[in-house]
């Protein structure tokens, strides 16, 4: 069974986000994601300063098995990106809601999300796939 932290909000595509609490949020993949995909082995990140629109794709994860695309979960603005991840991306597997998070995003709207899924509909749609 995944991990699926409480405190993070969920999109369709696999991608969590948490809130700073200062206009800021963090972005990645979730455990069930990283799982799917095997071990990484490359991970291309959107670039400082892009603005995104929810759905938009704004980088790769890659693995022995497979290509992934990753969305932005929310409008905004790249703020930074895991650098670390350029080394290792290994990261991601090994700790995909803290020091494998994938890029940092200046909200637009914070209501975006809210919206998105919470920890157990994210479960739920694991177990209805």
């Amino acid at each position: 069974m995944s991990d699926i932290p409480g405190n993070l909000r969920y999109a369709k595509t696999h991608e969590w986000i948490r809130l700073e609490g200062d206009g800021t949020a963090t972005v990645g993949i979730t455990d069930h994601a990283q799982d799917a995909m095997g071990d990484l082995v490359y991970v291309q990140l959107p670039e400082v300063g892009e603005q995104k629109t929810a759905g938009d794709e704004t980088g790769v994860v890659e693995s022995v098995k497979a290509a992934s695309d990753i969305y932005a979960p929310v409008d905004g603005e790249v703020i930074e990106v895991n650098t670390a991840l350029e080394d290792t991306p290994e990261l991601v597997n090994e700790d995909p809601y803290d020091r494998g998070w994938l890029f940092k995003l200046r909200v637009n709207d914070e209501k975006q999300v809210e919206a998105l899924l919470t920890a157990d509909q994210y479960q739920a749609q694991l177990d209805n796939a």
